[in-house]
């Protein structure tokens, strides 16, 4: 009976003894699997674990991937647009065990990232050459500039039944009025010694004043019109103008507001230079038998000098 039951007590030590020795077993072989191949690789610039650190085994049995650090090694032969690392004999450029693609024993296979794709520079629009003004208008020609002057004046003579004649004042007026006139309408203005008495057209004038009709308009007119006594016309012919209290001045108004009398005297088409214009004038103060010295009849005419 005793040896019965140590035996049984021996042959559970036994068992003890054996479960103790695969336990060891077992840890050495798991502590030798993990020293061997299932070390994880820590990233470049980290700190190796010492001896005394625990490293945890991989869940799976496929290595985990390497991340690869983003700072490119220095080589001379660029791969897919990055410049390739020169291996070491353990396969990476830092001496880190390179990972084993699964199905590719021994084949090492390193994850490059891929090239971005270049962002073109901005390239700036070149700025236009100074800066664009705006179109100017077109000006007009500037306006001629007033003058001034005298005339040579005239002899102021009566007719032989004592009409007055053309007087220095009256050939002034005329002239100054004339000018004026030929300003205002961006005319260039007659030179004032070409603005000149004419006896010949004062001679037809003094022949219409001295009708003997009290009709003001009897004789008055160009060359054809007839007297009321039927003395033959003579004299020189002009642009006419006349009435009671009239001026110089006012006659040179009369003819530039008739557009005939206009185009004749004044010419506004003219383009060329006045300098050898000339402007001949006459007038008469009065008439018979009993027209007063306020009435006047006058003349001119455009000519070469």
């Amino acid at each position: 009976m005793h040896s019965t039951h140590r035996e049984r007590e021996s042959e559970v030590i036994d068992l003890g003894s054996a479960v103790t020795v695969m336990t060891l077993a077992s840890a050495i072989l798991l502590a030798v699997i993990v020293a061997l191949g299932a070390v994880t690789v820590a990233p470049a610039g980290a700190q190796s674990a010492g001896a005394n650190q625990a490293v945890a085994p991989s869940a799976t049995s496929e290595p985990a991937p390497t991340v690869l650090s983003e700072q490119p090694a220095s080589s001379t032969e660029p791969v897919d647009g990055q410049a390739s690392p020169e291996p070491s004999a353990t396969g990476r450029a830092d001496g880190a065990p390179a990972p084993v693609s699964p199905g590719a024993a021994g084949v090492s296979s390193i994850q490059r990232p891929q090239p971005s794709t270049p962002v073109a520079p901005f390239a700036a629009q070149p700025a236009p050459f100074g800066t664009p003004s705006a179109t100017p208008s077109p000006t007009s020609p500037s306006c001629p500039a007033a003058i001034t002057g005298q005339t040579a004046g005239a002899p102021g003579v009566l007719s032989p039944l004592g009409v007055g004649g053309t007087t220095s004042e009256d050939l002034q007026s005329f002239a100054e009025g004339y000018n004026a006139i030929r300003v205002a309408n961006c005319l260039a203005p007659v030179p004032f010694a070409n603005i000149r008495y004419d006896s010949c057209m004062e001679q037809r004038l003094f022949w219409m004043a001295e009708d003997p009709s009290t009709d003001p308009m009897s004789a008055w007119g160009h060359i054809g019109s007839q007297r009321s006594d039927g003395l033959p016309s003579v004299g020189c012919d002009g642009n006419l103008a006349g009435g009671s209290n009239n001026t110089g001045a006012s006659v040179a108004q009369k003819w530039w507001d008739s557009t005939g009398h206009r185009t004749s005297l004044y010419k506004p088409t003219y383009t060329g230079s006045t300098a050898n214009v000339c402007i001949l004038f006459a007038t008469t103060h009065g008439g018979v038998p009993n027209e007063p010295y306020a009435f006047m009849r006058a003349a001119a005419r455009w000519t070469t000098c």
